[in-house]
């Protein structure tokens, strides 16, 4: 049993993933344009991933959202490709877990919209995250795909969603 649960996300959760992303981006220096915590949806995110081929996931840790994570189709990218998408996670969800399973339903929902490869972008610093995409299979590519907007991200990653 899990010290969280994972559920999609609800309207009733948009202010508490905006204020997650608004504090867990600058710990990292990902702050400004070039970086997803600028991306408009970040208000309304139950609205942006009820759109086809799109899912959001919330970690709720005591009834409060601590985390979430998504997929979507890559802006800019081939119809296979999807992009994991806005996967933060507040200190307290941190080291129980949850990164793994929210990755692996975030992946399992990438295959179920038929997707055959997930891309993701991310930057130094953001250590722990780099360790679990690499766990999960993701491997480093040297340049972006897609036409995602983040110019801020400097580490690309791919993984082949039919070998992990």
């Amino acid at each position: 049993m899990h010290p969280f649960r994972l559920r999609p996300i609800q309207p009733s959760d948009d202010a508490a993933i905006a204020t997650i992303i608004r504090s867990v981006m600058p710990e990292f220096g990902a702050v400004g344009s070039g970086f997803a915590i600028a991306d408009p949806e970040v208000d309304w995110m139950s609205r942006a991933y009820a759109a086809p081929r799109h899912a959001y996931f919330v970690v709720e840790r005591g009834g409060r959202v601590v985390g979430g994570g998504g997929i979507a189709p890559l802006a800019g990218g081939d119809p296979d490709t999807c992009e994991l998408r806005k996967m933060y996670f507040l200190p307290e969800a941190r080291g129980l877990g949850a990164g793994t399973a929210l990755m692996a339903r975030c992946l399992d929902a990438a295959r179920g919209f038929g997707f055959t490869r997930c891309y993701l972008e991310t930057l130094t610093g953001m250590d722990a995250a780099m360790r679990l995409y690499e766990r999960s299979g993701f491997r480093r590519l040297d340049a972006p795909l897609g036409a995602t907007g983040h110019g801020g991200c400097n580490r690309f990653y791919l993984l082949d969603l039919a070998s992990a």
